[in-house]
């Protein structure tokens, strides 16, 4: 398509697969309001939590760019300011994505 776009992600080369699990930090929280965090350069939303939190997750959804994730507990490491990290991992509902980046899987 593009060509090589330089530190780009190719769909085959996707670092995580859905139920995967493990430890991040979040890097930021996004215009929805789903904190980003990183694996290996490939982009993960998580709802619930907050920048620096340090969080367990599970993979629940992987596209060809982003993934998104649950959070399944908290890190060993304490998060950031003091604050506590949600359990509350239990349904709340429905787990749609929050963000949309019109690339579906097929």
């Amino acid at each position: 398509m593009y060509g090589d776009r330089g530190g780009y992600q190719s769909r085959d080369n996707v670092p995580v697969n859905v139920g995967d699990e493990f430890e991040v930090t979040i890097e930021a929280v996004g215009a929805k309001g789903d904190g980003i965090a990183k694996k290996e350069g490939f982009v993960l939303f998580v709802p619930g939590v907050q920048k620096g939190d340090n969080v367990r997750i599970r993979i629940t959804k992987v596209l060809r760019k982003v993934g998104f994730a649950e959070v399944v507990g908290s890190s060993e490491q304490p998060a950031a300011e003091g604050a506590p990290a949600e359990e509350s991992s239990e349904s709340e509902g429905s787990s749609e994505d929050s963000e949309d980046f019109g690339d579906e899987e097929k």
